[in-house]
């Protein structure tokens, strides 16, 4: 028999239906009389026939005809809700759209799957898991050792003996000791009140990342979690059902406890929860919608499903892969710069570099060699001012190794922690089954993310803090021997004016959010938590900051490619061709003042997709073979360049060269 779950004036209701051949109008009616029957005051209304409605899909809020049949309009167990006339929007009801949510957009289920075991997960790992790439399962040896840990438990259970968190309270109430007939209701009591996080919820991508970082610290078996409330855990991932997690409320130690108690409190059955069939809904609904069972928590569960750091770890991932990712893409459009404002290649010289060997500068120096004018992709741009009488250029052009580089080596240092933390157990107490016994530490103190992911946004936000200045050159006739803000008929036309301004801006707004949150901490929990990171705000301010940096170079990569047309018919060498031909095939050239914030958006989604980077690394790389000898090693930021984006490696023919 289909059912649908309708959300009628802030309530769900579960409304069987005998015959699919009814319509969407009667639904909306049985809605509405189940919905008068369970109200006191009839709901206001002194009959069904007295309601004017509206019905509409809770997923994309797309409005039904009253008129379809069921079995046309819906799905089995589709969610929808019942507006009614007149009435403003509930205000318990929550969007089904939140922000992010167009990664979703065009969700399939994965068939691959990532085996975790607590020891072996990447960033690059877990942000695929987060953008539904793939399932988990356990490996066979984790499914062991979660046994083991359980095991330890169910004894100490059984012998009654006093453990922090499984037969006592938690914080400062650690010397109360739960009768045992209390303590699954412990459990569930600890989820409840923990759940006390505020803020917009997480996007289903990180929220996916949250709990798949979850699941891989519980594989490691120090956790004390059974085998099989872990495996309903992992459908539920699988399934996508995502519960409502609040971004603000954590201050990183003991772990993430209110984000991650709100991603319990929907694994329970409680609270909000997503799906990409359900969209927002009463978490039990999604559950049920999907054939899933709510866990029903064993003793030591509820702990061992909210402390650690995975809430500042896994938005640390993200924030690590995407600087990463804008950290290459920078020197392309630095490049590009550099050729529109006629600059010297001299400043990238190897033997300059070779005297001060930071790895990360002598990479973003051989990419800029490899981008620019050599004997290998002639400018026509740079022979055109090969005999002027100029000596050197600005540091914002000649300083780019030195200035990008390091910040390629602080990417490099934030991930080798936050890798480590991934693959940490972060609870408390730990089991440790080969010992028999659990042991209350620190593990869940989030000082190691929160001070790298503090480093990070400092070390990011250079990139935006010496291209604005760049775009400055680009636009000021008097740096540039181009016309003014990069328009013809200035004054007429305003051209990249406010583009710039906006750049400035997000650099500023950046100087702010560069101040470390992990200086700061405030006693919690009656003084027994009197000292914490404060990691969670680490996290997500280092990904605002990431964000104003790709949204800054999108700005210089735009005006970059507009200053080139002043320069036309000389064309630059072949691998910024491709650049350029990547932005004109989004963003069109300005021959006068059009709106532009859509363009800018344009090229931030070429920058987050990393398309710059594709078209730009197989030309790179293709150098890097040609001038680098088999014997000398690659730094790790270029080793990693040959895994991380193999569908862009491939190496044009040479005549393309």
């Amino acid at each position: 028999m289909p059912r649908y779950t309708v959300h009628v004036r802030g309530e769900w209701l579960a409304v069987p239906c005998q015959d699919a051949q009814l319509t969407v109008g009667w639904l909306g009616r049985e809605a509405v009389r189940r919905y008068i029957k369970n109200k006191p005051d009839n709901g206001g209304f002194t009959s069904v026939d007295d309601a004017q409605f509206l019905v509409r899909r809770c997923k994309g809020l797309g409005l039904l005809d009253n008129e379809d049949r069921l079995e046309v309009a819906l799905e089995d167990n589709e969610f929808v809700e019942v507006v009614i006339e007149g009435d403003a929007m509930s205000p318990d009801f929550i969007p089904s759209q939140p922000e992010g949510v167009y990664l979703y957009s065009k969700y399939r289920e994965p068939e691959k799957y990532i085996e975790l075991d607590g020891d072996r997960l990447t960033t690059e790992d877990l942000v695929n898991l987060g953008k539904g790439r793939y399932k988990i399962k356990l490996t066979p040896t984790a499914e062991k050792r979660v046994q083991k840990s359980r095991e330890v438990i169910d004894s100490i259970i059984k012998e009654k003996t006093v453990v922090y968190g499984i037969t006592t309270g938690f914080g400062k109430f650690a010397r109360t000791v739960i009768p045992i007939n209390k303590l699954q209701e412990l459990q569930v009591n600890l989820v409840r009140s923990h759940s006390s996080g505020v803020g917009k919820p997480l996007s289903p991508e990180r929220c996916r990342m949250l709990l798949a970082l979850r699941i891989n610290v519980l594989a490691k078996g120090y956790s004390g979690i059974s085998l099989e409330t872990l495996k309903q855990v992992i459908e539920m991932f699988n399934a996508s059902c995502l519960p409502y997690v609040p971004e603000k409320g954590t201050v990183g130690a003991s772990g993430d406890l209110a984000p991650l108690s709100h991603l319990a409190l929907g694994l329970i059955g409680e609270g909000k929860m997503w799906s990409p069939k359900s969209g927002w809904a009463d978490a039990k609904y999604v559950l049920e919608a999907h054939g899933l069972k709510p866990v029903i928590l064993k003793p030591k569960e509820g702990l061992a499903l909210i402390n650690g750091t995975q809430m500042i770890t896994s938005l640390g991932c993200e924030a690590v892969e995407r600087a990463s990712a804008i950290a290459r893409q920078a020197d392309i459009v630095a490049a590009l710069t550099l050729e529109v404002l006629k600059g010297t290649t001299k400043a990238f010289d190897t033997d300059i570099h070779a005297l001060r060997p930071h790895r990360g500068q002598i990479e973003v120096a051989f990419r800029f060699r490899s981008l620019l004018d050599s004997d290998h992709h002639p400018s026509e741009i740079a022979e055109s001012h090969r005999f002027c009488d100029h000596v050197q250029d600005a540091y914002t052009l000649r300083c780019c190794p030195q200035v990008h580089g390091v910040v390629n080596d602080t990417i490099a240092f934030v991930k080798n922690i936050i890798t480590t933390e991934l693959n940490s157990a972060t609870d408390n107490p730990m089991v440790f089954a080969n010992r028999g016994e659990t042991i209350s530490g620190g593990n869940f103190h989030g000082e190691y993310p929160a001070k790298a992911l503090d480093y990070l946004a400092i070390g990011i936000h250079e990139l935006a803090a010496i291209s604005e200045r760049r775009i400055e050159r680009l636009c000021n006739p008097s740096l540039s021997e181009l016309p003014a803000f990069l328009v013809a008929e200035g004054g007429l036309n305003s051209g990249f004016m406010i583009a710039h301004c906006t750049a400035a801006a997000l650099v500023s707004e950046n100087k702010a959010l560069c101040h470390p949150s992990s200086v700061d901490s405030l006693s919690t929990s009656a003084a027994t938590e009197d000292h914490v990171s404060m990691g969670g705000w680490a996290a997500r301010k280092a990904l605002r900051v990431i964000e104003h940096v790709e949204q800054v170079l999108a700005i210089e990569l735009l005006a970059a490619c507009q200053g080139i047309e002043f320069l036309r018919p000389l064309k630059t060498t072949t691998p910024l061709e491709k650049v350029y031909d990547l932005v004109r095939s989004v963003v069109r050239p300005w021959i006068k003042d059009r709106f532009m914030a859509p363009d800018i958006e344009a090229a931030h989604r070429l920058l987050l997709e990393q398309k710059v980077w594709e078209v730009a690394a197989p030309y790179i790389e293709k150098y890097r073979m040609e001038h680098i000898p088999e014997s000398r090693p690659l730094s790790p930021t270029a080793f990693s360049l040959q895994f991380l984006h193999k569908k862009s490696t491939k190496i044009p023919e040479s005549e393309d060269l």
